[in-house]
């Protein structure tokens, strides 16, 4: 493992902010609102939401990069795919657990950063309509949030 290697994990890291909120606000927020629906309505009785289904969308993204290292040996696809994966790990633990507490973990963090995000997504959920939403990123949203 060399400094390019790494490299490239965090910038896929990075990338995939831009991705989820380009995904969020684009995708669940437009052509596939009737799987995110459910996340912004609670109109449902099932601890799982077909919102959770976007998640096997990125593992096969993830996988793909598997499979082009292994098979095809092009080694740039094990980063690619562990930064997809550390990603879709962070979003679970920030967005599923600390903001939703889908498990009653993390629930006493209290830094500026973190009362920023739930201070952000909590805007974001204000609109259960398709339309007219805000704040469709996870890890970076606008520092008025932090105030």
């Amino acid at each position: 493992m060399n400094l390019l290697w790494i490299l490239i994990l965090f910038l896929t890291f990075c990338f995939m902010e831009f991705m989820a909120w380009f995904s969020h606000k684009y995708i669940m927020h437009g052509f596939m609102w009737s799987l995110h629906k459910d996340h912004h309505v609670k109109d449902h009785m099932s601890w799982f939401e077909r919102n959770d289904l976007f998640f096997i969308f990125y593992a096969l993204v993830s996988s793909g990069f598997v499979i082009l290292w292994g098979e095809f040996n092009l080694w740039v696809g094990l980063p690619i795919a562990i930064g997809i994966f550390i990603y879709g790990m962070t979003y679970f633990l920030v967005h599923d657990i600390f903001i939703h507490q889908r498990f009653k973990l993390f629930r006493n963090i209290n830094s500026k950063y973190a009362k920023g995000i739930r201070r952000a997504h909590k805007i974001h959920h204000k609109s259960i309509h398709k339309e007219n939403g805000k704040c469709f990123g996870m890890l970076w949203v606008p520092f008025k949030y932090y105030k």
